[in-house]
């Protein structure tokens, strides 16, 4: 399957899966991608997206647990799946599944033959943008194998002219979460993208001197600030994802209370998460990250407010908005970069809490900038 421009985001890629699987599969299959429930697996270092379903008209339908990555290099998949996922599938009872469990499918903007050879070697099926399939299942039986490129289309890219996009805002992210010195393979590890794209946003952002590199040796320093307001500025909260006001009749910190208790994969950003760190006047909007933003309404019992409420439910363009989270409690907030760049760039008296986040984020680096 041919795309102009690669997906740039998780959302992206998942959609692409489902394209590719209506264009190439017979018309009487159904086929259906939903976001969840999703069972946790971050302790075995995975972070499934979507289930997937493919139903042939004469069998019973099969089910994957679908995780999409940016980019998957050979050694990460090695690592990932030929050691962790077949160390946790020793017994098994269907290819790639430990016994009760569903198969697993990896989708990616592109997997190159070696990392193809490695999950097909460790049972995991998998999926890219240019049309690269596995499907495979033993219980109920299914086998699909289609043939995509054979090398990445977009290795060669334009150079970046900006901050937009769900993939550079990964990049941003991952250079304003780890301290430096790093290496650029690190950091497109880091940020789940591929060595091309972690390039040309680092490229870029060292002709406007934010970030400070020898040559092609490692990245030696960031100036986080001048990053996070440039970034703010091209890529705000609400416009730049999906987005949508509720009314929470008790207020915005009622919804607090509710977000552990409904079973969601959530991440509080704004004023609520800001004021954990530096105090405020009550918070005024409850601002939260959230995979499904109908699902997430109605687990809360929250009202539509169209022309305004107390509470914006945000599904970001990307992932990384769920990534490096922290808890006070019960509650889990955004990574506080993510907070801060989410505030600069919102109305009314947010800029200026946002000034006094960076305050405390100067006076306090290794509270939240990893090494």
């Amino acid at each position: 399957m041919k795309y102009e421009t690669p997906p740039a985001d998780e959302r992206e890629l998942l959609e692409a899966l489902q394209r590719l699987l209506a264009e190439r599969l017979p018309a009487d299959w159904a086929i259906s991608l939903e976001r969840g429930p999703l069972p946790d697996l971050r302790g075995l270092g995975l972070r499934p997206d979507a289930w997937l379903t493919v139903a042939p008209p004469t069998s019973l339908p099969a089910r994957f647990l679908v995780e999409a990555k940016m980019a998957l290099y050979p050694k990460d998949a090695s690592v990932r799946f030929g050691s962790t996922w077949a160390q946790i599938t020793r017994t098994r009872d269907r290819a790639g599944t430990p016994p009760g469990a569903a198969p697993l499918l990896v989708v990616s903007r592109f997997l190159a033959p070696s990392t193809r050879d490695i999950l097909r070697r460790s049972g995991v099926s998998y999926a890219d943008a240019t049309g690269n399939l596995r499907l495979e299942s033993r219980d109920p039986a299914l086998f699909i194998e289609l043939s995509g490129a054979t090398s990445d289309p977009w290795k060669s890219e334009r150079p970046l002219r900006s901050l937009k996009g769900p993939g550079t805002a990964r990049i941003v992210r991952a250079l304003l979460d780890y301290q430096p010195p790093f290496k650029l393979r690190d950091l497109a590890l880091s940020a789940d993208l591929p060595l091309a794209t972690a390039s040309r946003v680092v490229s870029y952002l060292v002709e406007e001197a934010i970030v400070s590199r020898d040559g092609r040796g490692p990245i030696e320093s960031v100036a986080w600030q001048q990053l996070l307001r440039r970034w703010a500025a091209e890529y705000p909260l609400v416009t730049a994802n999906q987005a949508a006001f509720f009314l929470e009749p008790r207020g915005p910190r009622a919804l607090l209370d509710r977000l552990g208790e409904a079973g969601l994969e959530y991440a509080v950003t704004g004023s609520l998460a800001a004021e954990q760190k530096v105090r405020f006047a009550p918070a005024a909007l409850a601002s939260v990250y959230v995979r499904d933003i109908r699902r997430a309404a109605e687990a809360l019992g929250l009202r539509p407010a169209p022309s305004g409420g107390n509470v914006v439910l945000v599904a970001p363009a990307s992932g990384v908005a769920f990534e490096r989270t922290w808890s006070d409690g019960p509650t889990t907030y955004a990574a506080l970069s993510q907070v801060a760049a989410d505030l600069l760039a919102s109305p009314g008296r947010a800029p200026s809490e946002a000034e006094a986040l960076i305050e405390w984020m100067e006076g306090n680096v290794d509270a939240w900038r990893r090494a």
